[in-house]
């Protein structure tokens, strides 16, 4: 589990997560790993709800379609309800799943996606809220149906799990909202930039590798390490850095946290978190041979044609991590790349 051990630490060290974390962990230890459920047959699903403005709120009507239902484990269908996994404590990773101000309800990008997979399934969902580590304990248990949390497809989590993905797994350069520079995909563009980075994240790994290739060309990067979320947001405010490279979630999470003060940043460009070689995907993540990554997959893909997936990563200022197919078992982070 070294992949998403990393990925973990790029969340709750990353910049955009730090300031909610502090105010929002005890609100979600204090909900401890209790279920939350939604009322049956109701074809509304509000996303966004209580996000302390992580989030635009709406209220999306999410018909049943029968047809993906009857796709469903007898045993699942029968019993009427979605067991939704989410490994969100002790602290939550803000814009993807925390606890919001109502100080009790779990909300985020991810439990909010569950919970339109469950409604066009016709199935009632029962959000678990629990560590990442018994996440997979719930999973191998049969306590969880499927879980909705960050996990990034590998090939290694391939032999216990399947898989039906939904997001791309992206990093991204955060900066000034009046700085004109762009990544544009291209490592070369950072030549003569001073860039921070948390150091033992995945991010930090790719930066260095760039920056080995451009002092091959003659040219460098200046990389500045901070103790803390904050600490680096000050230092990009006060020009002392150009850019912040890390997770896109939590970037796009500190990006609606800056819009209304007085240094609003903005996303200056995406790179995939599995490297060059790779576009890094986010999926839903199922007990091997469960017979769920089929229908979770295809009411994904009814959300992405019906328009609901979109406006879901509208609401969460997550559009370009967007995919225009959710497919079953696709190809993951070889072993060698975690």
């Amino acid at each position: 589990m070294q992949r998403r051990r990393s990925l973990r630490t790029r969340f709750v060290r990353g910049l955009g997560a730090a300031t909610a974390t502090v105010a929002l962990a005890s609100g979600l230890t204090a909900c401890g790993g209790d279920a939350e459920a939604t009322g049956p047959g109701s074809d509304k699903v509000t996303v966004g709800a209580v996000s302390n403005g992580a989030a635009q709120q709406a209220e999306l009507s999410v018909p049943v379609v029968e047809s993906l239902r009857a796709q469903l484990p007898a045993d699942v269908r029968e019993r009427g309800e979605l067991a939704i996994g989410v490994g969100a404590l002790p602290a939550g990773f803000p814009p993807l799943a925390y606890v919001g101000t109502d100080q009790k309800t779990l909300t985020g990008a991810e439990p909010d996606l569950g919970r339109l997979v469950a409604a066009t399934l016709g199935l009632k969902p029962v959000v678990k809220n629990s560590t990442w580590e018994n996440l997979f304990v719930g999973i191998d248990s049969g306590k969880v149906d499927v879980a909705f949390t960050n996990v990034t497809v590998t090939e290694e989590r391939k032999k216990k799990y399947e898989f039906a993905s939904y997001r791309q797994d992206n990093l991204a350069f955060e900066t000034l909202k009046d700085n004109p520079w762009n990544f544009a995909g291209d490592y070369r563009n950072l030549a003569g930039r001073t860039v921070a980075v948390s150091s033992g994240t995945n991010q930090e790994k790719i930066l260095l590798e760039w920056q080995k290739k451009l002092q091959a060309e003659g040219k460098d990067i200046t990389v500045k390490y901070f103790p803390d979320a904050n600490s680096t947001y000050l230092a990009l405010s006060g020009k002392k850095i150009d850019l912040s490279f890390g997770p896109n979630p939590s970037i796009a999470y500190h990006i609606t946290q800056t819009a209304s003060g007085n240094a609003p940043t903005r996303n200056a460009g995406s790179f995939s978190g599995a490297g060059e070689s790779l576009q890094g995907l986010i999926a839903a993540t199922a007990k091997k041979d469960s017979g769920l990554a089929k229908p979770v997959a295809e009411a994904i893909n009814h959300l992405i044609r019906n328009g609901r997936y979109a406006q879901l990563l509208a609401a969460w200022n997550l559009s370009n991590e967007a995919v225009t197919t959710s497919e079953v078992n696709p190809p993951g982070l070889p072993v060698t790349n975690s």
